[in-house]
Parts: C-alpha cells; sequence; structure tokens
C-alpha cells in the first residue's frame, strides 16, 4: 500500500496568476476556490446536465492539434499528415471539429472507417489499420474509395488477395506495411505494441517482422495492390523516459524506408505512429514532442527519401486532458476504517482504464470543497458489482459530502470508448463545449 506522501498528488486548493496545478490548461481552472471547465463552473454544469457526465473541451483539443501542425510545418518542406486515431474517442464533435482543421483519420475497424466517412472525412485521408482481419473486415473496407489498408501480417496479405480477387478483381487499393521494429514501449504491458514480447511475457501480436519486409511489399505489389507506406506503432503513453528508445525506432524506421527504396519502392509516406500522450501525475515528465518531431525531420531530410509525406497518429494526446468526468456522491461510507465516497458512476461504465491497466491513474478532485483545508484518504467507490469498480483509491482530497460533484480528470481518451453497460448501467451522457 502507499505511503501518504507516495499517494496520488493532489491539487493545492487555489491557484494564482503565477504558480497553476500541474493539470490546469485553458480547459480546467481553479477560481475563487472552484473548478472552472472553461467560463463555466463545474458544479453549475453538472447541475445543468446531470451526472455521471463527460465534458469535453474543443479548444483543449484544437491547442493540441494545432501545436503538432506548428511543429511539423516548421521542421519540414514535406507534406505532413495528422492522422486521428479515433479509438481514442469517437465522439462525432471530436471527429468533426478535427475533420475541419485537416486532420486525417487513424481507423482500427470497418465501423470506424465508415464513422469516418459518413462524417466526412475523404477515404485518401483514412489509413485503416486493422489486426486480425476477416474476409467480413476487407470487403467492408474495399469498399470505401481511396482508403488505404495496412498489412498488419504476411498471412492477412493472402486474405486481402482472396477478397480482392473474388470481389474487388480491377479495384485500385492502396496498402502500406506496419512493421515491427523488434523494440516497443507503453505505459503498461498491455499498451505495448512492438517488440517480440511485453515486459510482462505477453507475445506482441501487431506487424510484420523486419526480415518480412521487403519480401510482403514484393507480394503486396505482384498481387496488383499499391504499395504506398511503412507504418510502425511502439505503444502508448510515452513520457520522457521513453525517449531513446522511441529515438532507436526513428533511426530504424529510416533504415527499413531506404531498404524498401533501393528494391524499387518509393514510398509515399513514412507513419511513426503515436504513442506520446499526457501527464497522468505531478511526477511525470512530458515526452519531448518537439524534439521528436524535429528528429523525423531532420533524419528524413538528411537521407536521399523520396517520400513525400511524414505522418504523425496522436489519438491520446489530442484528447486525453480535454475531457472529464462529473460524478456525483451519493453518501460516505466507513468500513473497517477505510473511507469510501460513493458515486453514481462505475469504472466499467465510464472510465475503464484503471481495472484494465493496474498502471492507470487519473487524478480525482472534490469541486464542491476545493477551498477545505483539511486533507483525508478517499476510495472513490463506483456502482458496480465489482471489488475493483474504484475510480482512486486512498486519494487525498477534500472530504466530500453526500451531494458533492467530483471530477476525475483526463478522461477524453480510452474511457467513454472503452466504456460498457456492465450490470446493464448506463454509459454516462457526453457534452462538447
Amino acid at each position: 500500500m502507499k505511503s501518504e506522501a507516495e499517494s496520488q498528488p493532489q491539487p493545492p486548493i487555489e491557484n494564482t496568476e503565477t504558480k497553476m496545478v500541474w493539470w490546469e490548461n485553458q480547459f480546467l481552472r481553479i477560481k475563487r476556490g472552484k473548478l472552472y471547465l472553461g467560463d463555466k463552473e463545474s458544479s453549475q454544469i453538472a447541475n445543468e446536465h446531470g451526472t455521471p457526465l463527460f465534458v469535453y473541451s474543443k479548444d483543449q483539443i484544437l491547442s493540441h492539434f494545432h501545436r503538432i501542425q506548428r511543429l511539423l510545418r516548421r521542421n519540414s518542406s514535406l507534406e505532413t499528415r495528422i492522422y486521428y486515431a479515433m479509438k481514442a474517442n469517437a465522439h462525432p464533435q471530436i471527429l468533426k471539429t478535427l475533420r475541419k482543421e485537416g486532420a486525417w483519420i487513424d481507423a482500427v475497424s470497418p465501423g470506424e472507417v465508415e464513422r469516418a466517412r459518413e462524417l466526412g472525412f475523404p477515404g485518401k485521408n483514412i489509413l485503416f489499420t486493422g489486426t486480425s482481419v476477416s474476409k467480413k473486415d476487407l470487403v467492408r473496407v474495399f469498399e470505401q474509395e481511396d482508403v488505404t489498408v495496412t498489412i498488419d501480417a504476411c498471412e492477412q496479405l493472402e486474405l486481402m488477395k482472396e477478397v480482392k480477387e473474388q470481389h474487388f478483381k480491377h479495384k485500385t487499393i492502396k496498402v502500406a506495411i506496419r512493421w515491427n521494429p523488434g523494440v516497443g514501449r507503453g505505459f503498461s504491458p498491455k499498451t505495448t505494441t512492438a517488440g517480440t514480447k511485453s515486459p510482462d511475457g505477453t507475445p506482441v501480436k501487431f506487424g510484420i517482422e523486419e526480415s518480412k519486409v521487403i519480401p510482403v511489399l514484393a507480394r503486396a505489389s505482384a498481387y496488383g495492390f499499391v504499395p504506398n507506406g511503412l507504418h510502425q506503432h511502439l505503444g502508448s503513453g510515452w513520457i520522457a523516459g521513453d525517449y531513446d528508445m522511441v529515438k532507436l525506432a526513428v533511426v530504424k524506421m529510416i533504415q527499413k524506408a531506404h531498404e524498401a527504396q533501393k528494391h524499387g519502392f518509393n514510398l509515399e509516406f513514412l507513419d511513426f505512429g503515436g504513442g506520446f500522450g499526457p501527464r497522468y501525475s505531478t511526477d511525470e515528465k512530458a515526452f519531448p514532442l518537439e524534439r521528436y518531431i524535429k528528429l523525423i525531420t531532420k533524419k528524413i531530410h538528411q537521407s536521399d527519401l523520396k517520400v513525400k509525406a511524414i505522418a504523425l497518429e496522436p489519438g491520446k494526446y489530442l484528447v486525453a486532458d480535454a475531457g472529464i468526468l462529473l460524478l456525483s456522491v451519493m453518501y460516505m461510507k466507513e468500513s473497517h476504517g477505510n473511507l469510501f465516497a460513493c458515486v453514481n458512476g462505475g469504472t466499467f461504465t465510464s472510465i475503464p482504464r484503471p481495472a484494465l491497466y493496474p498502471q492507470a491513474e487519473h487524478p480525482i478532485i472534490n469541486c464542491s470543497r476545493l477551498n477545505a483545508k483539511k486533507r483525508v484518504k478517499i476510495t472513490v467507490a463506483g456502482n458496480l458489482c465489482e471489488t475493483g469498480d474504484v475510480f482512486g483509491k486512498e486519494i487525498l482530497m477534500s472530504p466530500p459530502q453526500r451531494g458533492d460533484v467530483l471530477a476525475v480528470l483526463i478522461a477524453g481518451a480510452y474511457c467513454r470508448s472503452m466504456a460498457s453497460h456492465f450490470n446493464l448501467r448506463d454509459i454516462p451522457k457526453e457534452i462538447f463545449i
């Protein structure tokens, strides 16, 4: 059990103009001892819309998107593509907002491809990167015009050939190769998506191993597909300490692209994937995104590669700290010396991450009593019949009372998108401000 000093850091009571709490941004601000979401006080929003409630910020999402866009354009004369990993959060307003800004789409299922098309994304701006795909999956994706399909396995290519010959014999279908550079990185073993095995020993299922990339490109071309890119994804949730391994993967990507070019494959784009995320605690150091982008652009421009475009796939980075979950305290419970804030939502139905990943922690604050000086250890307990249904264990916070509103922060990514109707409970409503 963590000591009090090691418990998840909690913000001070109130900020000043010169000192902000580590999680504050243009969306989340403490003013006069209250939590504001944009220009509205959080308890007011909770009263107007009810709880549990997801709240997302358009301005915060755009702030992150524009930062990546500026860094890419400042450092490269090539075309730059920001593929939004829509598995992080597929809220229609988020997708529409990003589409208007020129975002592309990273889709991992036929349903995501179809949702993106319905919301106005052109097929040429969609990259489908599925795993363990079926013939049915491929038919649905091949039906869309201009979508690039990423090959995740040598064996997948054979399935793609069968579907093309049976249903799309004369159709031009662009393909990219998702290759596994042999190194991976994620905040949890369950989010490490490259290398031979994740840190807990689970074999990594993603990507084509290095020695098979060129043969698969050749076979894809022979089967009538049009190879146009290389793709890699190492994992999710990088912070500063992950930079050296990520740097190695960038170098390996450039080398592999050189090898492909020498074999006659003049690729259109290199996709370096996503993985960089927000800070979830005060002791985490943010991933050096500017340094990373400068590394990618420098390595490409120093090479003789003929690629036309550089691609990144931010998902979590764009939306995580642009979303929060508001919960109401139904009552306080004391049992065996443990103090629980019993709230009107469950983790599996709103924020499954802490239940799925032991490493996942979300800051939680008492919006109703930010100006209280006393701090006590509180376990925030959900309303599901599951021992693991707790939003946070023994968190230091202002002592809640019945009716108080709690905010689970950094909840915009992989929360609503992973939520279920476990116990036949409702999934929280969402608003976009």
